[in-house]
Order: C-alpha cells, then structure tokens, then sequence
C-alpha cells in the first residue's frame, strides 16, 4: 500500500486560516502560524463583543429610561421606579419601556403614572 501525505487535507485546513485572516496585517494574512494565532484572538474578541454589546444595550436602554423619568414631574427614580413595576406585575422589559419612552412618551407617561398611583 503506498504512503499518503497529508498534503491536500493540510492545504485545505491553511486554505481555511488564510480566508478567515482576510484584511489581516503583515504576517498575520500571509504566514499560516501568525495567521492561526490571530484567528483565535480575533474570534475571541468577536464573542466577548457580542457580549458586551448586549451589556451597552441594557445601559443605553436604562440611560434613556431615566432622562424620560426626569422628564415627568410626578415621576418616581428610576430605581423605584422599576421596584413599582415589578410590585404591579406589570412585566415591560427595559427595552420596551425605553422604546416607549423615545417613541410613544404619552403612553409612557401613562405606565409612569399607573404604576406609581397607591
């Protein structure tokens, strides 16, 4: 039986390195090592930004939420706020509420109110 190289099955696999290193400078889109290495750092930081964006998103949404309580003179903190929310079993999510808070402000105005009355 003849020996087999790994030839193709190698060249495949760098073929596959140098597509994802792409735009990569120097080295890093040329030399297969270098190459390999910025792959994985790169797709490490690609999930820890998918992440963090996530977190962003939740203080974007909160940061909105509590300049359109300041808006309203009646209007609890936003702490107390969300604490009446959830003494309501009213179950709006922060990016529903900031959405309303930016597009509909009546309507938010109106949870506002609902929420905060004894």
């Amino acid at each position: 039986m003849p020996r087999t190289k790994t030839g193709t099955v190698r060249r495949k696999g760098h073929k596959k390195v140098f597509q994802l290193a792409k735009g990569f400078r120097m080295t890093r889109n040329r030399l297969y090592k270098t190459a390999s290495e910025a792959v994985l750092h790169a797709g490490q930081y690609a999930y820890n930004g998918r992440k963090e964006r996530k977190q962003q998103m939740r203080i974007t949404w909160i940061t909105r939420i509590n300049s359109a309580l300041s808006s309203i003179t009646e209007a609890p903190k936003y702490s107390r706020f969300i604490k009446a929310l959830s003494d309501k079993k009213i179950t709006l999510n922060r990016k529903v509420l900031a959405a309303l808070a930016t597009n509909l402000p009546n309507a938010f105005k109106d949870v506002v109110l609902f929420s905060t009355k004894k």
